[in-house]
């Protein structure tokens, strides 16, 4: 038991549970990450690892795969144990520690710490008929390489900030961009909408997507219609379907915590409604709440240092500068 108790198992392998390794690294604590994804890196990798990221301190501009390469080198200092495509299932507390139960395995624990993000997600898919037939040809609802459109006609569907940030970043790689929105105005970041619409890329509003034309292989034209039913016909050679995503918390939702929404509720010191279970990033609310990384990352400090005294009440909440550690640590 000894040998396969952790101090913290943190529940999520994206951004914030990077980041709460190293962290935790600094407070002296032992710690295991379990992710359900194949990799590490939760939605930046899953999604769109060559998409630039710009609201994180320090870092003026920084793609998403470069950005969770650098979190996997910093979370490195805590010798975490990784545990990848293992899905947290069930979880049993006892007086001294917790057992979760994953679809592989039961791993103990200390303290759990929550930064699962928005949990498990599945694009919100185009509901036009036939829309399936061309997923995994040339009907994408994700970006892994961006040269895969070099030099393509390509039709960025939607309207918030990734459907921008895709069509901007394909200005540049494509041979045209187009993006289609179904309404007048976007709801992306006001700076992106401004981007656009200094940009080239074809912008093509209020339209909704009627028809995609192709021959089985590949859709080959979309047809889209205004509210007047006009009707116009776009030459494709990548549609690109960014509608967000449908989340769910899956089995946490069963272990008793308090929920808003789906998102647990945690107080001032990142705890949860029980003992021992902490929560970071855009899994947890509480007042004031503001979805962004860098939110995670400057709520998992307060999280990983109570979670060190909760483990060792002697301890003290306030941590060491980091350059005091490495100083000493030489």
């Amino acid at each position: 038991m000894e040998e396969e108790l952790y101090d913290v198992i943190i529940i999520g392998g994206g951004p914030t549970g990077l980041f709460a390794s190293f962290y935790a690294g600094l407070r002296d604590l032992k710690v295991k990450i379990i992710d359900s994804l194949p990799q590490l890196g939760g939605q930046l990798m899953e999604l769109y690892p060559d998409k630039y990221i710009y609201d994180v301190g320090g870092l003026p501009k920084i793609l998403a795969k470069d950005l969770v390469a650098n979190l996997e080198e910093q979370a490195a200092y805590s010798n975490p144990t990784i545990c990848l495509e293992e899905t947290a299932m069930s979880l049993e507390k006892f007086p001294d520690y917790f057992a979760l139960t994953t679809d592989k395995e039961v791993h103990y624990s200390k303290t759990i710490l929550l930064t699962s993000g928005i949990g498990s997600f599945q694009p919100r898919k185009l509901n036009v008929q036939g829309a399936a037939e061309y997923e995994g040809k040339n009907l994408h609802y994700k970006v892994k390489d961006i040269n895969h459109f070099k030099d393509a006609d390509v039709l960025v569907l939607g309207g918030g900030d990734s459907a921008l940030d895709w069509s901007l970043m394909l200005e540049d790689v494509a041979s045209n961009v187009t993006i289609c929105h179904r309404k007048e105005q976007f709801t992306a970041h006001e700076m992106s909408v401004q981007q656009l619409l200094n940009s080239k890329v074809q912008i093509k509003t209020p339209f909704s997507i009627k028809e995609l034309v192709g021959d089985g292989q590949a859709v080959q034209e979309v047809v889209i219609v205004a509210k007047d039913k006009s009707e116009q016909r776009i030459p494709v050679d990548h549609v690109i379907v960014n509608y967000g995503n449908v989340a769910s918390l899956g089995p946490l939702k069963n272990w008793g915590l308090d929920m808003q929404k789906n998102s647990v509720v945690v107080n001032e010191k990142m705890e949860t409604n029980i003992e021992g279970i902490y929560a970071a990033g855009d899994v947890c609310t509480h007042e004031g709440k503001v979805k962004l990384i860098a939110v995670g990352f400057g709520e998992v400090p307060i999280a990983i240092s109570h979670i060190k005294t909760y483990i060792d009440p002697k301890s003290r909440v306030q941590p060491l500068h980091s350059t005091s550690i490495f100083e000493t640590a030489k």
